[in-house]
């Protein structure tokens, strides 16, 4: 236990090390690319000489970079940090796009994983302007050949017309309605739905037990799945997530 103790301080020691300065990530950012001499370093970082002289010591010191001349090289073990950095700071940068519509997240259905958004795009209304996540929907299925889905992912007028336009147009489309989502869609044009649904190329499917069906709406298309967040206390749309994940395609 007390080694457990003394090690996870070391750990978090080196990790302060480097994430508490801009120069030092630089530096290991530049290095990362390709061998640098002290001036490209500092042109790179806007460190200043004795900056620069004091982070190449400490890294020296670390065995993280060796010197060849007037040339600064990372170590193999110098990669390997500069790697599970880069891993790490990408993995924060997700958990930040994610966790403000977390709660209205589909993660209690089993499959569901943070690994599933490796490229997420959240798209969110914002004061004096709500249209982000209609508009960004419209422009994947927009965009697609393909389409299938389930939930309330179509409530938008905005989107509406829109989506069957492109019906209309030869959009292959295959989508689970709860009944009282398509009642609306009867409601905000019966004329046009009834069109769309005698089409061969869109199948219309009622449901009225999908799961977390007043909390989202989710869609698959030819490279990307979204899924539409509701607030199920109020019905209003929190955000429109999205991802080309391999693994949230298969």
């Amino acid at each position: 236990m007390l080694y457990h103790i003394l090690t996870m301080g070391s750990t978090l020691e080196d990790m302060e090390f480097l994430v508490s300065s801009a120069h030092r990530v630089g530096v290991l950012n530049a290095l990362t690319s390709a061998p640098c001499d002290r001036r490209a370093l500092r042109t790179a970082t806007g460190a200043s000489s004795p900056t620069m002289s004091r982070i190449l010591t400490d890294f020296q010191d670390r065995y993280w970079v060796e010197r060849d001349g007037n040339t600064y090289r990372l170590t193999e073990l110098g990669m390997y940090v500069a790697d599970q950095f880069e891993e790490f700071r990408e993995a924060m940068a997700y958990q930040r796009r994610l966790r403000e519509v977390w709660p209205w997240l589909p993660h209690e259905i089993d499959g569901f994983s943070i690994e599933l958004f490796t490229d997420v795009v959240v798209s969110q209304p914002g004061p004096g302007y709500p249209y982000k996540p209609v508009e960004r929907l419209t422009e994947l299925f927009e965009t697609t050949r393909t389409m299938r889905g389930f939930g309330m992912a179509l409530l938008k007028t905005g989107n509406l017309e829109p989506f069957f336009d492109h019906v209309l147009n030869g959009l292959e489309c295959e989508y689970i309605y709860p009944p009282a989502i398509f009642e609306e869609l009867l409601a905000w044009d019966e004329e046009t739905v009834v069109e769309t649904v005698t089409r061969s190329n869109y199948t219309v499917l009622l449901h009225d037990d999908l799961p977390l069906d007043d909390r989202c709406g989710i869609c698959l298309f030819d490279d990307r799945v979204s899924i539409c967040c509701y607030d199920p206390e109020t019905g209003a749309l929190q955000s429109l997530v999205d991802t080309g994940s391999n693994d949230a395609l298969v």
